[in-house]
Formats: structure tokens, sequence, C-alpha cells
């Protein structure tokens, strides 16, 4: 259920260090220091987290075609099992950079928890990418059946419950006061299903394919229509703090990745043979899920949405601005 077409993205990456001269012996002058576009990179290995969803797909093409290695970088990528820990550990020094939901972001940033940039779009919503299932024995049959359900999202005060929200408007619900969100991994859904511990989940892929083939669960709505139509998703976010120590960096990433996701908006074969590389999907349903789009500019009124509906539905308090938070693609 993920269709995909190119446009806009984010990148992130971590900690401030200082590259070292390695002094040569017999007398010789320092070695020189790795360089990428004609600038030195501060730092030329860089650990990046990201959930094992399509929505990495272009990170991981960039490094398997060595477009980071042309620009002298080594990417080293973690794979995150929930987005709840992705923030803490960039924060924390463990991670350069992650694949930020850019609700999740802009909510920490609001509520000054972090100073974020943005250096690469990501990953753009399409029709059928981000759906509400449920069990296929379920009463629940359309979005209006859902008053008084538990349902499963990612994280409390996420893009989920925001979509969520936006679908439950549509039939005269209300997402505070009609029904119940709970925190799950993705992978951790199917089995909230299964066992009755939630009556609906907001699913993506590849876990959304896979439990309509292996449970026969359904779909009751589609999230990501009427305000939420090509919704913004992810970027790639790094630290303000990194950012100004990393440049160069920053830019070498910048080049290589754009690479990886024009290549990802443009080849949907390339995107399927890539998923079973870093994620548990086959390549029998990597021929078939819908994909979202893979945005190859990064467009500050196109995150500007994701600021301006998370303050209609109470999550920002203030009108936010995104333009600053961005760090403009090498021209």
């Amino acid at each position: 259920m993920r269709r995909f077409r190119g446009r806009t993205f984010i990148i992130g990456v971590g900690a401030a260090v200082s590259l070292a001269l390695t002094a040569c012996g017999g007398g010789s002058g320092a070695s020189p220091a790795p360089s990428s576009g004609g600038k030195t990179l501060e730092k030329t290995t860089i650990t990046i987290g990201a959930l094992p969803i399509p929505d990495a797909a272009s990170i991981h093409l960039a490094k398997a075609k060595g477009f980071f290695a042309a620009e002298g970088l080594n990417v080293n990528i973690t794979q995150l099992q929930s987005s709840a820990i992705a923030v803490p550990n960039l924060l924390g020094g463990s991670l350069d950079m992650i694949l930020g939901n850019y609700f999740a972001i802009l909510n920490i940033q609001a509520k000054k928890g972090g100073d974020f940039r943005f250096v690469a779009d990501a990953y753009q919503a399409k029709p059928e990418c981000f759906v509400l299932v449920v069990p296929k024995d379920s009463r629940i049959q359309t979005a209006k059946d859902l008053k008084g359900a538990t349902i499963a999202v990612p994280a409390v005060n996420s893009i989920g419950e925001l979509a969520t929200g936006s679908a439950l408007r549509t039939v005269g619900l209300d997402r505070q006061k009609d029904v119940k969100f709970q925190q799950y991994a993705f992978p951790d859904m199917p089995a909230a299903l299964a066992t009755g511990k939630v009556d609906a989940a907001w699913m993506t892929e590849p876990v959304l394919t896979a439990v309509q083939k292996n449970s026969g669960a359904r779909k009751i709505a589609d999230t990501m229509t009427g305000a939420m139509a090509d919704f913004p998703i992810a970027g790639w976010t790094i630290t303000k703090k990194w950012a100004d120590a990393n440049p160069n960096t920053v830019a070498a990433f910048q080049r290589a990745y754009l690479k990886g996701q024009q290549l990802a908006a443009s080849d949907r074969k390339a995107v399927e043979q890539i998923l079973p590389t870093y994620s548990k999907i086959t390549p029998q349903d990597a021929a078939v899920i819908t994909l979202g789009a893979f945005p190859t500019t990064l467009s500050a009124n196109r995150i500007q949405r994701v600021a301006d509906l998370m303050m209609e539905y109470g999550y920002l308090t203030e009108k936010m601005d995104v333009t600053p938070l961005l760090i403009p693609l090498p021209q």
C-alpha cells in the first residue's frame, strides 16, 4: 500500500568531533585530512539511527551504491526498533544523526528539549501508506466505530495520534475524548491486536502488509487524506551543536544522500531490492507494498505544514517558523 514519487529531504549527523592529524615519522609533516568537495571533513565516520522501514530506503541505497564513500564518509547505520529511543540517543551523543519524525522533533524543539536541524527530507505520505487496522473478526467496520476503542500508535503525542485524530475528526469523533492511545513499537502491534490488548493499530509498512497477509487484519481507514494528504513524515535530523561543529561533513552527507534519494524517487525496483537487506520484509512483499514519496528538495513550506497542523490540533501552543531549522542543500 505505498506508492512513491520523489521530492524533499532532511538529514542529521551527531556529536562534534575534531579531526586529529596524524604526524608522519622521519621529520615529514602531518598527513592531509580527508576532504570532500574541496573542503576538509571534520568527521569521516558518522553513526545514524533509523527504523527498519521504507522511509529509510535512500540511506541504505546511498551506502550500498558507494555514494557516501565517494564523499569520504563512512556511514554506520544503527537499526532502531522504536522511534522513542531515537531522540534520547541523538541528544546523548551515541548517534550523530537520526531519521527524525517531523512531529516528534518539532514537538521537542517547541518545548526546548533540544535544538535540532534538518539536513534532508526523507519521506512523504501517499494514499494507503499509514492506515488504521483492526483484527479480521473485529466489530469495528469504519472509523466511526472506534468510539471507546484503544488504538496502538508508535508513540504518544505523535504523528500517529495526529493522523488518527484527523481521521476521527472527519467522522465526528474526538481523539482526546472518544479513544485511548497506547504506545507500541510497529513490530509489536500485530501481537497487541491478536491478543486484544488494543482494538486497532495505526500501521505502516512493512508491518502493514505482513499483518494483513498473516492474520487477515482489515484496514478501516486511510489516515493520510484530507488535511493529511501528501503529509511530510520524516527527515534526517542532527543537533544544532553538531551542525555548527561539522559543516563540511554535513554538506558531504547531503550530496551523497541526495543521490540515494533521487534513485529511490525514480526507480521503485531499487527500493524493492534494498528493503529486504535491512528490514524483515520479503522480496515478494517488497514488490507489492504501497510506498510513499521520496522528496528530493528540502522545502520549508512543506515542513511548515506539520507545525501548522500541530498548532491547529493543540500540540503546539504558539506558531512555529521552521525555516531556521533547515540547513540548505549544497548547490
